[in-house]
Protein backbone atom coordinates (compact mmCIF):
# COMPACT_ATOMS: atom_id res chain seq x y z
CA UNK A 1 0.00 0.00 0.00
CA UNK A 2 1.50 3.51 -0.97
CA UNK A 3 1.82 6.34 1.08
CA UNK A 4 -0.84 8.30 -1.27
CA UNK A 5 -3.24 5.32 -0.43
CA UNK A 6 -2.56 5.40 3.46
CA UNK A 7 -3.22 9.30 3.55
CA UNK A 8 -6.50 8.83 1.60
CA UNK A 9 -7.59 6.08 3.38
CA UNK A 10 -6.99 7.77 6.90
CA UNK A 11 -8.45 11.30 5.31
CA UNK A 12 -11.46 9.07 3.88
CA UNK A 13 -12.23 7.98 7.80
CA UNK A 14 -11.60 11.33 9.03
CA UNK A 15 -14.41 12.84 6.85
CA UNK A 16 -16.48 9.59 7.07
CA UNK A 17 -16.52 9.66 10.82
CA UNK A 18 -19.84 9.25 12.73
CA UNK A 19 -18.78 10.68 16.06
CA UNK A 20 -16.89 13.70 15.01
CA UNK A 21 -16.44 17.13 16.52
CA UNK A 22 -19.55 18.99 17.50
CA UNK A 23 -20.62 21.50 14.98
CA UNK A 24 -22.31 24.91 15.15
CA UNK A 25 -25.57 22.73 14.67
CA UNK A 26 -28.64 22.91 12.91
CA UNK A 27 -30.73 26.40 13.64
CA UNK A 28 -34.21 25.21 14.08
CA UNK A 29 -37.06 27.27 14.76
CA UNK A 30 -41.13 26.48 15.59
CA UNK A 31 -43.65 27.13 17.95
CA UNK A 32 -44.59 25.91 21.60
CA UNK A 33 -43.86 21.87 21.50
CA UNK A 34 -47.22 19.92 21.83
CA UNK A 35 -47.62 18.84 25.57
CA UNK A 36 -45.60 15.83 26.19
CA UNK A 37 -45.45 13.78 30.02
CA UNK A 38 -43.26 10.71 30.75
CA UNK A 39 -44.53 7.30 30.57
CA UNK A 40 -47.47 8.23 27.66
CA UNK A 41 -47.67 10.74 24.71
CA UNK A 42 -49.73 13.25 24.79
CA UNK A 43 -52.73 13.76 22.32
CA UNK A 44 -53.57 16.80 19.70
CA UNK A 45 -51.24 20.09 19.31
CA UNK A 46 -50.66 22.88 21.67
CA UNK A 47 -53.99 25.12 21.79
CA UNK A 48 -50.84 27.93 20.08
CA UNK A 49 -50.36 25.81 17.36
CA UNK A 50 -52.48 25.49 14.16
CA UNK A 51 -52.45 22.28 12.57
CA UNK A 52 -53.43 23.71 9.29
CA UNK A 53 -50.75 26.42 9.01
CA UNK A 54 -48.07 24.88 11.19
CA UNK A 55 -45.43 22.72 8.90
CA UNK A 56 -44.84 20.67 11.64
CA UNK A 57 -48.06 20.21 13.13
CA UNK A 58 -48.51 16.63 11.84
CA UNK A 59 -48.94 15.45 8.30
CA UNK A 60 -50.65 17.90 5.68
CA UNK A 61 -50.20 16.20 2.65
CA UNK A 62 -51.31 13.46 0.31
CA UNK A 63 -48.25 11.14 0.46
CA UNK A 64 -49.32 7.89 1.56
CA UNK A 65 -47.25 4.96 1.49
CA UNK A 66 -47.95 1.32 0.51
CA UNK A 67 -50.40 -0.64 2.66
CA UNK A 68 -48.46 -2.72 4.71
CA UNK A 69 -45.54 -0.12 4.85
CA UNK A 70 -44.36 -0.22 8.39
CA UNK A 71 -42.98 2.42 10.80
CA UNK A 72 -40.18 2.07 13.43
CA UNK A 73 -37.25 3.31 15.25
CA UNK A 74 -34.08 1.67 16.36
CA UNK A 75 -31.45 1.83 18.93
CA UNK A 76 -28.57 -0.45 19.60
CA UNK A 77 -27.79 -2.68 23.08
CA UNK A 78 -24.24 -0.56 24.10
CA UNK A 79 -26.37 2.30 23.67
CA UNK A 80 -29.09 2.09 25.58
CA UNK A 81 -29.03 -1.03 27.83
CA UNK A 82 -26.57 0.14 30.27
CA UNK A 83 -26.10 -2.81 33.40
CA UNK A 84 -23.05 -3.76 31.99
CA UNK A 85 -22.16 -6.32 34.81
CA UNK A 86 -25.29 -7.39 35.56
CA UNK A 87 -26.32 -10.94 35.02
CA UNK A 88 -23.38 -12.37 33.90
CA UNK A 89 -22.53 -9.78 31.08
CA UNK A 90 -18.97 -10.02 29.86
CA UNK A 91 -17.13 -7.34 28.80
CA UNK A 92 -16.80 -5.61 25.44
CA UNK A 93 -14.59 -3.43 23.38
CA UNK A 94 -16.73 -0.40 23.92
CA UNK A 95 -16.41 -1.40 27.98
CA UNK A 96 -12.74 -0.77 27.36
CA UNK A 97 -12.50 2.03 25.47
CA UNK A 98 -14.94 4.32 26.92
CA UNK A 99 -13.38 3.85 30.37
CA UNK A 100 -10.08 4.79 28.90
CA UNK A 101 -9.36 8.76 29.94
CA UNK A 102 -9.12 10.97 26.75
CA UNK A 103 -11.15 8.17 24.42
CA UNK A 104 -14.61 9.68 24.68
CA UNK A 105 -16.17 13.45 25.46
CA UNK A 106 -16.35 14.20 29.36
CA UNK A 107 -15.31 10.63 29.69
CA UNK A 108 -18.60 9.43 29.39
CA UNK A 109 -19.53 5.12 29.20
CA UNK A 110 -22.40 2.79 28.72
CA UNK A 111 -22.23 1.65 32.06
CA UNK A 112 -26.00 2.93 32.47
CA UNK A 113 -26.85 4.93 29.59
CA UNK A 114 -30.77 4.91 29.44
CA UNK A 115 -31.00 2.28 31.55
CA UNK A 116 -32.86 0.42 29.50
CA UNK A 117 -31.97 -3.12 30.41
CA UNK A 118 -34.28 -2.26 33.93
CA UNK A 119 -36.79 -0.52 32.22
CA UNK A 120 -37.35 -2.12 28.85
CA UNK A 121 -41.21 -2.48 30.14
CA UNK A 122 -41.63 1.23 30.40
CA UNK A 123 -39.96 1.88 27.17
CA UNK A 124 -42.09 -1.16 25.39
CA UNK A 125 -45.06 1.06 26.35
CA UNK A 126 -43.65 4.29 24.70
CA UNK A 127 -43.12 2.37 21.97
CA UNK A 128 -47.34 0.87 21.56
CA UNK A 129 -48.21 4.65 22.60
CA UNK A 130 -45.97 5.93 19.84
CA UNK A 131 -47.56 3.23 17.22
CA UNK A 132 -44.42 1.21 16.53
CA UNK A 133 -45.23 -1.77 13.43
CA UNK A 134 -41.67 -2.75 14.30
CA UNK A 135 -38.60 -2.42 16.82
CA UNK A 136 -35.41 -2.35 15.37
CA UNK A 137 -32.74 -3.33 18.45
CA UNK A 138 -28.99 -5.63 18.63
CA UNK A 139 -28.05 -8.11 21.17
CA UNK A 140 -25.37 -7.28 23.31
CA UNK A 141 -22.86 -10.50 22.25
CA UNK A 142 -20.92 -10.12 25.49
CA UNK A 143 -24.53 -10.61 27.29
CA UNK A 144 -25.43 -13.88 25.40
CA UNK A 145 -21.71 -15.12 25.48
CA UNK A 146 -19.36 -13.17 27.99
CA UNK A 147 -16.35 -14.30 26.52
CA UNK A 148 -17.28 -14.87 23.30
CA UNK A 149 -17.74 -18.33 22.81
CA UNK A 150 -19.18 -21.19 24.49
CA UNK A 151 -22.35 -22.11 26.72
CA UNK A 152 -24.39 -19.55 26.39
CA UNK A 153 -25.39 -17.19 29.37
CA UNK A 154 -29.14 -17.97 30.31
CA UNK A 155 -30.10 -15.05 32.00
CA UNK A 156 -28.74 -12.60 28.86
CA UNK A 157 -30.78 -15.07 26.88
CA UNK A 158 -33.77 -14.77 29.10
CA UNK A 159 -33.54 -10.93 29.21
CA UNK A 160 -33.80 -10.92 25.08
CA UNK A 161 -37.19 -13.28 25.79
CA UNK A 162 -38.75 -11.27 27.56
CA UNK A 163 -38.14 -8.04 25.61
CA UNK A 164 -39.32 -10.16 21.90
CA UNK A 165 -42.37 -11.11 23.80
CA UNK A 166 -43.04 -8.02 25.23
CA UNK A 167 -42.66 -6.54 21.59
CA UNK A 168 -44.85 -9.32 20.56
CA UNK A 169 -47.31 -8.68 23.34
CA UNK A 170 -47.89 -5.26 22.24
CA UNK A 171 -48.36 -5.94 17.89
CA UNK A 172 -44.57 -4.68 17.82
CA UNK A 173 -42.78 -6.91 15.10
CA UNK A 174 -39.08 -7.70 16.80
CA UNK A 175 -36.01 -6.66 14.05
CA UNK A 176 -32.77 -8.01 16.15
CA UNK A 177 -29.20 -7.26 15.52
CA UNK A 178 -26.47 -9.74 16.01
CA UNK A 179 -23.76 -7.60 16.18
CA UNK A 180 -23.75 -3.87 16.55
CA UNK A 181 -20.10 -3.12 17.32
CA UNK A 182 -19.48 -4.77 20.68
CA UNK A 183 -17.62 -7.25 20.57
CA UNK A 184 -16.83 -8.94 23.42
CA UNK A 185 -13.17 -7.99 24.86
CA UNK A 186 -12.08 -11.74 25.13
CA UNK A 187 -12.22 -11.87 21.37
CA UNK A 188 -10.42 -8.56 20.81
CA UNK A 189 -7.44 -9.93 22.90
CA UNK A 190 -7.33 -12.87 20.44
CA UNK A 191 -6.71 -10.25 18.00
CA UNK A 192 -10.41 -9.39 17.27
CA UNK A 193 -11.92 -9.04 13.46
CA UNK A 194 -8.61 -9.50 12.33
CA UNK A 195 -8.37 -12.82 13.64
CA UNK A 196 -10.00 -14.90 10.88
CA UNK A 197 -11.51 -17.19 13.82
CA UNK A 198 -13.95 -14.17 15.04
CA UNK A 199 -16.08 -14.65 12.20
CA UNK A 200 -16.49 -18.38 12.89
CA UNK A 201 -17.14 -17.62 16.79
CA UNK A 202 -19.53 -15.18 15.25
CA UNK A 203 -21.52 -17.51 13.74
CA UNK A 204 -21.87 -19.93 16.82
CA UNK A 205 -23.19 -16.93 18.19
CA UNK A 206 -25.84 -16.43 15.91
CA UNK A 207 -26.71 -20.18 16.01
CA UNK A 208 -27.36 -19.27 19.78
CA UNK A 209 -29.50 -17.23 18.95
CA UNK A 210 -31.33 -18.22 16.14
CA UNK A 211 -32.31 -21.79 18.60
CA UNK A 212 -32.58 -19.58 21.69
CA UNK A 213 -34.99 -16.97 20.36
CA UNK A 214 -36.57 -18.93 17.29
CA UNK A 215 -38.89 -17.54 15.01
CA UNK A 216 -40.45 -15.00 17.80
CA UNK A 217 -37.73 -12.88 16.06
CA UNK A 218 -39.36 -12.53 12.29
CA UNK A 219 -35.83 -10.64 10.54
CA UNK A 220 -32.31 -10.72 11.64
CA UNK A 221 -29.62 -8.16 10.53
CA UNK A 222 -26.22 -9.63 10.50
CA UNK A 223 -23.78 -6.67 11.12
CA UNK A 224 -24.49 -3.19 11.33
CA UNK A 225 -22.20 -0.86 9.41
CA UNK A 226 -18.87 -2.93 9.04
CA UNK A 227 -17.75 -0.16 7.31
CA UNK A 228 -18.05 2.47 10.27
CA UNK A 229 -15.89 -0.31 12.01
CA UNK A 230 -13.52 -0.12 9.25
CA UNK A 231 -12.81 3.27 9.12
CA UNK A 232 -13.43 4.52 12.66
CA UNK A 233 -12.01 1.67 14.60
CA UNK A 234 -8.96 0.65 12.70
CA UNK A 235 -8.23 4.31 10.32
CA UNK A 236 -9.13 6.50 12.39
CA UNK A 237 -9.29 5.56 15.67
CA UNK A 238 -11.57 7.00 17.67
CA UNK A 239 -14.01 4.43 17.79
CA UNK A 240 -13.56 0.74 19.59
CA UNK A 241 -11.00 -0.52 19.61
CA UNK A 242 -9.21 2.45 18.61
CA UNK A 243 -6.54 1.52 15.88
CA UNK A 244 -5.15 3.92 13.03
CA UNK A 245 -3.79 0.66 10.74
CA UNK A 246 -5.21 0.71 7.09
CA UNK A 247 -3.37 -2.80 6.52
CA UNK A 248 -5.54 -4.27 9.50
CA UNK A 249 -8.61 -2.07 8.56
CA UNK A 250 -9.27 -3.67 5.37
CA UNK A 251 -8.83 -7.18 6.40
CA UNK A 252 -11.17 -6.15 9.32
CA UNK A 253 -13.56 -5.43 6.25
CA UNK A 254 -13.59 -8.97 4.86
CA UNK A 255 -13.59 -10.57 7.92
CA UNK A 256 -16.73 -8.69 8.89
CA UNK A 257 -18.56 -9.64 5.76
CA UNK A 258 -17.45 -13.34 5.72
CA UNK A 259 -18.99 -13.44 9.26
CA UNK A 260 -22.39 -12.06 7.84
CA UNK A 261 -22.25 -14.86 5.01
CA UNK A 262 -21.77 -17.62 8.07
CA UNK A 263 -24.19 -16.35 9.69
CA UNK A 264 -26.76 -16.31 6.78
CA UNK A 265 -25.56 -19.99 5.92
CA UNK A 266 -26.04 -20.80 9.67
CA UNK A 267 -29.88 -19.60 9.41
CA UNK A 268 -30.19 -21.50 6.71
CA UNK A 269 -28.99 -24.88 8.15
CA UNK A 270 -31.92 -24.16 11.12
CA UNK A 271 -35.36 -24.94 10.11
CA UNK A 272 -36.02 -21.23 10.62
CA UNK A 273 -38.66 -19.14 8.32
CA UNK A 274 -36.86 -15.76 9.33
CA UNK A 275 -35.92 -13.66 7.11
CA UNK A 276 -31.93 -12.22 7.18
CA UNK A 277 -29.77 -9.57 5.95
CA UNK A 278 -26.96 -6.83 6.45
CA UNK A 279 -27.38 -3.45 7.74
CA UNK A 280 -25.15 -0.84 5.68
CA UNK A 281 -24.48 2.62 5.85
CA UNK A 282 -24.29 3.91 2.47
CA UNK A 283 -23.26 7.71 1.43
CA UNK A 284 -24.07 8.53 -1.86
CA UNK A 285 -20.79 9.99 -3.66
CA UNK A 286 -20.78 12.64 -5.73
CA UNK A 287 -18.04 14.78 -7.89
CA UNK A 288 -17.31 18.17 -6.52
CA UNK A 289 -16.85 19.54 -9.59
CA UNK A 290 -17.31 19.01 -13.77
CA UNK A 291 -14.07 17.76 -14.13
CA UNK A 292 -12.43 14.08 -15.12
CA UNK A 293 -10.64 14.02 -12.20
CA UNK A 294 -13.52 14.51 -9.59
CA UNK A 295 -15.56 11.96 -11.78
CA UNK A 296 -12.58 9.44 -10.79
CA UNK A 297 -12.42 10.47 -7.37
CA UNK A 298 -15.71 9.96 -6.86
CA UNK A 299 -16.01 6.59 -8.14
CA UNK A 300 -13.02 5.26 -6.26
CA UNK A 301 -15.00 6.99 -2.86
CA UNK A 302 -17.65 5.13 -3.85
CA UNK A 303 -16.00 2.10 -4.41
CA UNK A 304 -14.53 2.12 -0.68
CA UNK A 305 -17.79 3.49 1.03
CA UNK A 306 -20.52 1.66 -0.73
CA UNK A 307 -19.40 -0.99 -3.66
CA UNK A 308 -17.12 -2.77 -1.26
CA UNK A 309 -19.79 -4.06 1.10
CA UNK A 310 -22.50 -3.92 -1.66
CA UNK A 311 -20.41 -5.84 -4.53
CA UNK A 312 -19.35 -8.73 -2.38
CA UNK A 313 -22.67 -9.15 -0.91
CA UNK A 314 -24.72 -9.07 -3.94
CA UNK A 315 -22.40 -9.45 -6.61
CA UNK A 316 -20.06 -11.73 -4.90
CA UNK A 317 -17.31 -10.20 -6.06
CA UNK A 318 -15.17 -7.40 -4.57
CA UNK A 319 -14.56 -3.85 -6.58
CA UNK A 320 -11.66 -4.16 -8.49
CA UNK A 321 -10.66 -0.18 -8.46
CA UNK A 322 -10.83 -0.97 -4.73
CA UNK A 323 -8.68 -4.37 -4.62
CA UNK A 324 -6.00 -2.06 -7.47
CA UNK A 325 -5.93 0.86 -4.94
CA UNK A 326 -5.34 -1.21 -1.99
CA UNK A 327 -2.39 -3.21 -3.53
CA UNK A 328 -1.99 -7.17 -4.45
CA UNK A 329 0.13 -7.22 -1.17
CA UNK A 330 -2.63 -5.37 1.39
CA UNK A 331 -3.84 -8.29 4.07
CA UNK A 332 -7.03 -8.30 2.76
CA UNK A 333 -5.94 -9.55 -0.79
CA UNK A 334 -4.09 -11.80 1.16
CA UNK A 335 -6.69 -12.76 3.63
CA UNK A 336 -9.22 -13.96 0.85
CA UNK A 337 -9.67 -17.45 0.88
CA UNK A 338 -11.08 -19.61 -2.06
CA UNK A 339 -14.63 -19.95 -1.22
CA UNK A 340 -15.14 -16.26 1.08
CA UNK A 341 -16.94 -14.98 -1.50
CA UNK A 342 -19.19 -17.61 -2.17
CA UNK A 343 -20.42 -17.25 1.59
CA UNK A 344 -20.11 -13.86 2.18
CA UNK A 345 -22.89 -13.29 -1.24
CA UNK A 346 -25.17 -16.40 0.03
CA UNK A 347 -28.41 -15.19 -1.00
CA UNK A 348 -29.90 -12.63 1.85
CA UNK A 349 -33.82 -11.48 2.04
CA UNK A 350 -33.05 -7.94 2.35
CA UNK A 351 -30.79 -5.68 2.59
CA UNK A 352 -30.91 -2.95 5.64
CA UNK A 353 -30.36 0.86 4.66
CA UNK A 354 -28.86 3.04 6.82
CA UNK A 355 -28.85 6.96 5.22
CA UNK A 356 -27.15 10.24 6.95
CA UNK A 357 -25.49 12.20 4.87
CA UNK A 358 -23.56 12.86 1.12
CA UNK A 359 -20.39 12.98 0.30
CA UNK A 360 -18.61 15.60 -2.57
CA UNK A 361 -15.43 14.19 -3.80
CA UNK A 362 -12.65 16.70 -5.41
CA UNK A 363 -10.22 15.79 -7.86
CA UNK A 364 -7.62 15.22 -5.04
CA UNK A 365 -9.93 12.68 -3.41
CA UNK A 366 -11.05 14.89 -0.75
CA UNK A 367 -14.35 16.61 0.26
CA UNK A 368 -16.18 19.39 0.14
CA UNK A 369 -19.20 20.58 2.11
CA UNK A 370 -22.09 21.89 -0.14
CA UNK A 371 -24.80 21.46 2.64
CA UNK A 372 -25.92 22.74 5.81
CA UNK A 373 -24.72 20.54 8.77
CA UNK A 374 -26.14 19.17 11.77
CA UNK A 375 -24.98 19.10 15.36
CA UNK A 376 -22.76 16.63 13.60
CA UNK A 377 -20.29 18.29 11.81
CA UNK A 378 -19.82 15.42 9.66
CA UNK A 379 -23.80 14.77 8.78
CA UNK A 380 -24.88 16.98 5.54
CA UNK A 381 -28.65 17.26 5.65
CA UNK A 382 -29.65 16.31 1.92
CA UNK A 383 -32.89 14.60 1.71
CA UNK A 384 -32.45 14.08 -2.05
CA UNK A 385 -29.24 11.56 -1.28
CA UNK A 386 -31.83 8.85 0.32
CA UNK A 387 -33.78 9.18 -2.84
CA UNK A 388 -30.34 8.64 -4.59
CA UNK A 389 -29.12 5.70 -2.54
CA UNK A 390 -32.21 4.26 -2.31
CA UNK A 391 -32.79 4.13 -6.17
CA UNK A 392 -29.13 3.49 -6.79
CA UNK A 393 -29.19 0.17 -4.89
CA UNK A 394 -32.33 -1.21 -6.97
CA UNK A 395 -31.13 -0.29 -10.32
CA UNK A 396 -27.65 -1.43 -9.83
CA UNK A 397 -28.10 -4.55 -7.68
CA UNK A 398 -31.55 -5.65 -8.81
CA UNK A 399 -35.52 -5.45 -6.82
CA UNK A 400 -33.57 -6.61 -3.01
CA UNK A 401 -36.38 -5.79 -0.51
CA UNK A 402 -34.79 -2.77 1.59
CA UNK A 403 -35.50 -1.38 4.98
CA UNK A 404 -34.56 1.55 6.16
CA UNK A 405 -33.44 1.20 9.72
CA UNK A 406 -31.62 3.98 10.21
CA UNK A 407 -32.33 8.07 9.54
CA UNK A 408 -32.13 10.72 11.88
CA UNK A 409 -30.19 13.94 13.27
CA UNK A 410 -28.80 15.09 16.85
CA UNK A 411 -29.40 18.15 18.26
CA UNK A 412 -29.00 20.12 21.32
CA UNK A 413 -32.87 19.24 22.45
CA UNK A 414 -33.74 20.94 26.26
CA UNK A 415 -36.43 20.22 28.24
CA UNK A 416 -38.57 23.23 28.90
CA UNK A 417 -39.54 24.33 32.29
CA UNK A 418 -43.15 23.22 31.64
CA UNK A 419 -41.74 19.80 30.55
CA UNK A 420 -41.69 19.46 26.72
CA UNK A 421 -39.42 18.93 24.08
CA UNK A 422 -39.43 21.63 20.94
CA UNK A 423 -37.22 19.48 18.31
CA UNK A 424 -38.84 21.06 15.23
CA UNK A 425 -35.83 20.69 13.28
CA UNK A 426 -35.74 16.95 13.81
CA UNK A 427 -39.49 16.98 12.38
CA UNK A 428 -38.20 18.99 9.29
CA UNK A 429 -35.40 16.45 8.58
CA UNK A 430 -37.28 13.44 9.29
CA UNK A 431 -40.49 14.54 7.24
CA UNK A 432 -38.05 15.80 4.27
CA UNK A 433 -36.62 12.13 4.02
CA UNK A 434 -39.76 10.62 4.21
CA UNK A 435 -40.59 12.57 1.60
CA UNK A 436 -37.34 11.23 -0.67
CA UNK A 437 -38.72 7.51 0.44
CA UNK A 438 -41.46 8.08 -0.83
CA UNK A 439 -40.64 9.11 -3.73
CA UNK A 440 -38.09 6.29 -4.12
CA UNK A 441 -41.07 3.93 -3.55
CA UNK A 442 -42.96 5.71 -6.42
CA UNK A 443 -40.33 5.18 -8.50
CA UNK A 444 -40.32 1.48 -8.13
CA UNK A 445 -38.01 0.75 -5.23
CA UNK A 446 -38.64 -1.92 -2.93
CA UNK A 447 -38.77 -0.55 0.34
CA UNK A 448 -41.06 -2.03 2.91
CA UNK A 449 -40.31 -0.06 6.17
CA UNK A 450 -38.83 2.28 7.68
CA UNK A 451 -37.03 3.11 11.34
CA UNK A 452 -35.85 6.73 13.26
CA UNK A 453 -32.86 6.36 14.67
CA UNK A 454 -33.56 7.12 17.47
CA UNK A 455 -36.18 5.81 19.41
CA UNK A 456 -34.40 7.24 22.79
CA UNK A 457 -31.53 9.69 23.32
CA UNK A 458 -28.37 7.52 24.37
CA UNK A 459 -24.75 6.77 24.42
CA UNK A 460 -23.25 7.96 21.34
CA UNK A 461 -20.04 6.13 21.30
CA UNK A 462 -16.99 8.75 21.31
CA UNK A 463 -19.55 11.63 21.58
CA UNK A 464 -20.78 10.46 24.66
CA UNK A 465 -23.89 11.91 25.96
CA UNK A 466 -23.65 15.39 24.30
CA UNK A 467 -25.65 14.58 21.06
CA UNK A 468 -29.14 13.78 21.23
CA UNK A 469 -30.52 12.14 18.86
CA UNK A 470 -33.91 10.19 20.55
CA UNK A 471 -37.89 10.95 19.66
CA UNK A 472 -37.53 10.77 23.31
CA UNK A 473 -35.34 12.50 25.51
CA UNK A 474 -33.58 10.91 28.46
CA UNK A 475 -33.11 12.89 31.61
CA UNK A 476 -30.09 10.94 32.34
CA UNK A 477 -30.07 11.74 36.28
CA UNK A 478 -33.50 10.70 37.15
CA UNK A 479 -34.04 8.30 33.35
CA UNK A 480 -37.29 9.95 33.33
CA UNK A 481 -38.47 9.24 29.58
CA UNK A 482 -40.10 12.72 27.74
CA UNK A 483 -41.48 12.27 24.25
CA UNK A 484 -40.14 15.23 22.41
CA UNK A 485 -42.69 16.93 19.68
CA UNK A 486 -41.06 14.73 16.96
CA UNK A 487 -42.47 11.56 18.99
CA UNK A 488 -46.08 13.39 18.33
CA UNK A 489 -45.61 14.01 14.99
CA UNK A 490 -44.04 10.66 14.09
CA UNK A 491 -47.05 8.62 15.67
CA UNK A 492 -49.18 10.51 13.32
CA UNK A 493 -47.35 9.78 10.54
CA UNK A 494 -47.65 6.21 11.36
CA UNK A 495 -51.45 6.39 11.48
CA UNK A 496 -51.42 8.38 8.46
CA UNK A 497 -49.33 5.83 6.79
CA UNK A 498 -48.03 9.17 4.83
CA UNK A 499 -47.19 12.55 5.27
Amino acid sequence: MSMLTRRRLLSRAALSATAGATGTGLRVGGTAATAAVSGGLATGCDADTDPDTDPTGGPQGNLRFPTGFSWGAATSAYQVEGATKEDGRGESVWDTFSRTPGRTRNGDTGDIAADHYHRYADDLDLMRDLGLGSYRFSISWPRIQPDGTGTPNQRGLDFYRRLVDGLHERGISPMATLFHWDLPQTLQDAGGWENRDTAYRFAEYAEVLFRGLGDRVPVWLTINEPKTVVQNGYLHGHHAPGFQDPQAAYLVAHHLQLAHGLAVETLRATDSTARIGPALNLHPCYPADDSAEAAGASHLYDGYENRLYLDSILKGSYPADVLADLGPGSRMARGIRDGDLKTISAPIDLLAVQYYTPYYVTGTGGTVTRWPTSQADWQQIYPDGMYDILTRVTRDYGPVPLTVTENGLPQADTLSPDGTVDDAGRISFLRDHMAAAHRAVTDGVPLESYHVWSLLDNFEWAEGYDQRWGLVYVDYPTQRRVPKRSALWYREVIRANGL
